[in-house]
This record gives C-alpha cells, structure tokens and sequence, in this order.
C-alpha cells in the first residue's frame, strides 16, 4: 500500500454520520462506509445529530427525477451548520455521485468529497486528503475496485446479514439509470461468497440476504445458467444459517432450477420479490422488460406450485410514457391474477439521461395520481385477503430489533416469519432478544401486518441473540476510541432483511 492510499490517524473525538437514499445496494453500501470510518478511527454520531458531526456523509440514489434537488437542499441546510464548526467535512457518493461527479462541488463548493459507486473504500484516504491539501477531492472510479463485502463494515444488525453477489446489470430497461451508473454485472466468487457466509454464521448470524442488481442472472459471468441455483442449494449446506433470502430477480432470468432450490433447500425461505413494473405487454416492451404478462404469471403459478405458502411481492410503475388506459387495466389484471403479498408501487419518475425520460407520450400527473390511487387500493384489499388467511396459523417468528414502532406502548414485540411477514406478539415474561425465535399462533389481520395476540408458545434462545447480547455489551463499555493509523485489511461482515428493491430497477 503506497503512502498516498493510508489512512491517517485521526482525532479520536471525531465523529460521523452517514445518510443513505435508495435501494438494498446503497445500504449495504453505507454499511461498509461506516465500516470504514471507524476503521480510521471516526466514532459514530449520536442517533438524531441531524448534520452535528465531523463528517457527514450522503450516500445518494439518482433514481427519482427529484433526486438532485433533495440532495442540493440538504447540502444547503449544512452550509451555515459548517461555516461555524471548523474543520467539518461533507462528503458525497453513490449513485448521483457518479453520474453528476464535477457539477456537485460547483453546485455546492463547500462540499469536500465526491466518490462513485466503485470507489467507496477510498473514502477514509479522500477525506484526510482534502483536509491536507485544502480543496474538494472529487474522485470517480470507472469500474469496480473491490465488491463492497471486501470492505470493512459496521453492520446495522447483528443477527442478519446482506452478502452481495454481483454488481452491475447487463439489462437495459429504459426507465433504469443503474447500468449507466454501476456498470456491468460482475460476478463474484461463489468460494469467496460462501466463504463471507461461513464467517458471517460464526459471528452469530443467522439469517443472509444474497444481494445483486439482478441476482438469478449469477453466472453470466462464466457461462454457467445454474450458477445461482447451485449457490442457493450450497447456502442450505452451511451449519447454523437459519435463513436465506435473495433481491432481486429478474423474470427473464428466471429458471425452473431456481424454483427446485427453492423448494428443496430448507433454509431458502417460501418468499419471492420479483419486480414485474407492469402488466400490459405493450409497456413491457417500450420498458425493454424482456418478459411478457403470461410468462411472468407462469413463473408464479410455477412457484406457488412447488411452494404452496410462498408469499410473493413485486415492484410496479404506473405513468409510464405511452400508458393507456387499457394498458392500464392488464397492469390490474395480473395484480389480480397474481395476488401478491405485497407490492411496492411507484409513479413513474422521468430518469434524466434514460431513454424513457425523452420519450413521447409523458403521461399528465393528475392521470397517474389517480391510476396509482386505484392500484394502491386494489392491492391493499389483496393482501388484506391474503393476510387473514394466516389467522389460526401457527407460525415461528425471528424476533426483530426496531420493526414495530408501537410495540413499547402496545406492550409486543415483533418478529418476521419465513414468508417475511411482519408479525407484532405478545411480550412474553421470559427474556426474548433480536435473532432468537419464537413461535406463535395468529390471531389478527390487517394489510401490512399480523398480530399475535396471544400467549408465546415456544421461545429458542439463538446464537443469533447470544451475537446480540454480546454486541449490545460491547457497545455499553465501548471507550472513546483508540488512535489508528493503517485501516485494517481483510474480509469483514454486511445487514438486515428488507423488502422491496426501493428503486423499483430491477
């Protein structure tokens, strides 16, 4: 490592915050972010500094048309806060970052670093550069420097994991900015995945989320079509990993030994979130989803068919250019038919430099509020329906860490089943931590969640909780810091389960 590329040793009373926007990527991202900062020193700001730190860091997502202007007012709001603390540093990464590199800093001049998406572990050494030298660093990777899973991490939870396993999209849908901004897929190592797997599980984690741009399309890299249903039966043969999960796939890449995986590896859980953006095979087209409504529905059927209590939820676009209001109703139409779990809905959002953004056709605003209002309530009777087919259901539950918002008033704890649903029960009188299991019989639906109500059947103290309680200890005799100098080199750990791409790319 040359001179140029340490990272010095920093003021232990130096602090940071890290805001993140988008999708599972971006958080993994920050993670490994926070991994680093700490690696080089940095502590942590206090939960709601709200922009009081040392460094504050925004790790941005450039898939809303809106995007660039909620970044510039939150730089806006740090402007004065930085004027009157010397020495504060704003730095800026991700996927905007990448795309609009220059224009930041002319934008904002008192911002004092700019990083892609391919260069986050560089972080640590850009930020004690533009202290030294005194002017914004604005350094942009154009391709991969090490897969975010390299990196140091601070992970969010202690108990669950997201563990990447590609990069990049080889699609080209015309709404999605990601490739222009990630590049390619790159595939990593199924030895080195399994392996951050291992490693993962012997820290106490007890529940993976494999995360990807497009993660059934594993393999491409080396020709091999089954690549990620092969990587999907060897996770079931790793000791102690309870649970795994994967966001997201793509429907053209979706094979039928994917779903036998599925099926016949235990530890894969009966959950499946798989974009479908819309229904109609004319937008699917004009989108470049090389899928159409009948193949998509079938790799439903297909699923519920091996899987009987699989939950499934997708992402949709309404509004996109071009959208009739025949189109429209096919978008309905395979709601109904498909009968989701869930689904995370957006009103399409003109992506400057796509190629949908230019296209004629811009459906009004007044026209897509209305059509997202009917979709939205169409699927919220849905999953309704399918919620309260849970009731008298006897279900075992990963207790969660920060999930219910209310469970400190209502006196519950909540929990996520193997379909991913989120359950709040009862506090049951012996001790239950984030990561142990408990089972429970459900009493109560609604659209977004179920209600144990009841006493707790059975609890199952978990490694995954011994790992909490040993992190929460840490943390209560965690001295101010230690003067560091080199960051530490090696493999490290990544986070929790989310649902939903959030960007709705896939």
């Amino acid at each position: 490592m040359s001179s140029s590329d340490r990272s010095p040793a920093v003021d232990l009373t130096r602090t940071y915050e890290v805001r993140t926007y988008g999708c599972q990527m971006n958080v993994h991202d920050s993670e490994r972010l926070s991994g680093l900062l700490e690696d080089a020193g940095y502590v942590r700001a206090p939960d709601g500094s709200d922009g009081d730190a040392d460094v504050v860091v925004f790790n941005t997502c450039a898939v809303r048309e809106n995007a660039d202007n909620r970044l510039y007012g939150n730089l806006g709001r740090l402007a004065p806060m930085k004027t009157k603390r010397p020495g504060m540093q704003i730095a800026v990464g991700g996927c905007l970052a990448q795309k609009d590199r220059d224009t930041i800093v002319k934008k904002a001049p008192w911002v004092d670093v700019v990083f892609g998406t391919h260069n986050i572990g560089k972080l640590p050494v850009l930020l004690e550069r533009a202290r030294v030298q005194e002017e914004a660093q604005v350094e942009i990777a154009e391709s991969l420097e090490a897969f975010p899973s390299t990196l140091p991490t601070r992970r969010e939870s202690a108990y669950a994991a997201w563990v990447s396993i590609s990069v990049g999209c080889n699609n080209t849908c015309t709404f999605c900015i990601v490739p222009a901004l990630r590049g390619k897929e790159k595939d990593r190592r199924t030895g080195d995945i399994l392996a951050e797997i291992e490693a993962l599980v012997g820290e106490g984690v007890s529940e993976i989320t494999l995360l990807g741009q497009n993660v059934n399309a594993y393999g491409s890299d080396i020709g091999d079509r089954e690549a990620f249903s092969k990587l999907l039966r060897a996770c079931g043969k790793i000791e102690g990993l309870e649970r795994v999960r994967f966001t997201s796939p793509h429907p053209r890449d979706f094979t039928d030994d994917v779903i036998a995986a599925m099926a016949e590896t235990p530890n894969v859980m009966p959950q499946l979130h798989m974009p479908m953006q819309s229904g109609s095979d004319t937008v699917l087209k004009a989108m470049r989803r090389s899928y159409r409504q009948e193949r998509y529905l079938g790799i439903i059927d297909k699923v519920r068919a091996a899987i009987p209590d699989a939950a499934i939820t997708t992402d949709i676009i309404v509004g996109f250019p071009g959208e009739t209001e025949e189109d429209f109703d096919q978008t309905l139409h395979a709601v109904r038919e498909a009968r989701f779990a869930q689904a995370f809905t957006f009103q399409y959002s003109k992506r400057p430099g796509t190629p949908a953004a230019t296209m004629e056709g811009q459906i009004p605003k007044e026209v897509v509020q209305a059509r997202y209002e009917r979709l939205v309530a169409l699927q919220e009777e849905i999953s309704w329906d399918e919620n309260k087919k849970q009731v008298g259901r006897t279900l075992e539950l990963m207790v969660a860490e920060g999930e219910g918002r209310k469970d400190g008033a209502t006196h519950r704890l909540s929990g996520r089943a193997a379909d991913n649903r989120l359950v709040h029960f009862t506090k049951p009188d012996t001790e239950v931590r984030p990561g142990d299991v408990v089972t429970v019989e459900i009493t109560y639906a609604a659209p977004h969640h179920l209600l144990a109500e009841g006493a707790v059947l059975d609890v199952r103290r978990t490694r995954a909780g011994d790992a909490w309680d040993k992190r929460n200890a840490a943390e209560a005799v965690k001295p101010a810091g230690v003067m560091l100098g080199l960051p530490k080199i090696g493999a490290p750990e990544p986070l929790p389960v989310a649902t939903g791409s959030g960007c709705g790319c896939d």
